[in-house]
């Protein structure tokens, strides 16, 4: 994605996993992230950047900010429902959901993932600027209860009062709603919102580009 915004400050609190086990966790399962492969001398790639600029009648500083909000999902949104997020979850959490059929409303894409004895949605809001952005983030905060900062994922995430996660990156914002989950989930079990964190780990691991 594109340049970030002004800094925050430092988070004082953090969530349950450390972002160096969270770091550990989601080592060698980007479930989008292509293979990294030598490229093109620096140069070259210069003279393709101002190349495309130019045929696309942008600068090169505007093309590399995050994109707003469109008529569609980005791809980036879809991800999290898609089959290969689906595998990368269930090998995570050593069980296998039913996902419901995505939605795309007001900007909100979400998903349900069922499974025999619980449920959790993800859902990703896409907004058009950094105000915007951080608004919504703040005004989940107020509804869900922030009640818990957690370092190293995005640009800014919390935990709600219910264990859910809510991560801030660009101009998206990921929920995951684990407040259908039991005290206890996955194979072996742990807590609903250590699951909430890994589920966030997974994804945010992937999240490159608009």
């Amino acid at each position: 994605m594109g340049p970030g915004p002004p800094d925050d400050g430092e988070m004082t609190r953090t969530g349950r996993r450390s972002a160096q086990g969270r770091a550990e966790l989601g080592r060698g399962r980007c479930y989008s992230r292509p293979v990294r492969r030598p490229g093109p001398p620096a140069v070259v790639l210069a003279g393709l950047v101002l190349l495309a600029s130019g045929l696309l009648g942008v600068s090169p500083a505007s093309a590399r900010g995050p994109l707003p909000a469109g008529r569609n999902p980005s791809l980036i949104s879809q991800m999290v429902c898609r089959p290969k997020a689906q595998r990368e979850i269930a090998g995570v959490l050593g069980l296998t959901a039913r996902v419901s059929r995505p939605t795309w409303i007001d900007h909100l894409y979400s998903c349900r993932y069922q499974y025999r004895n619980g449920a959790f949605a993800l859902s990703v809001k896409e907004l058009s600027s950094w105000s915007a952005t951080r608004d919504y983030f703040a005004n989940l905060g107020r509804q869900l209860g922030n009640t818990q900062s957690v370092s190293g994922l995005g640009q800014g995430a919390f935990e709600t009062a219910d264990g859910s996660l809510v991560v801030r990156k660009d101009y998206k914002v990921l929920l995951v709603d684990i407040s259908g989950l039991p005290a206890q989930f996955g194979r072996p079990p742990t807590s609903a919102s250590d699951v909430g964190n890994t589920i966030g780990d997974l994804i945010l691991g992937c999240w490159s580009g608009d």
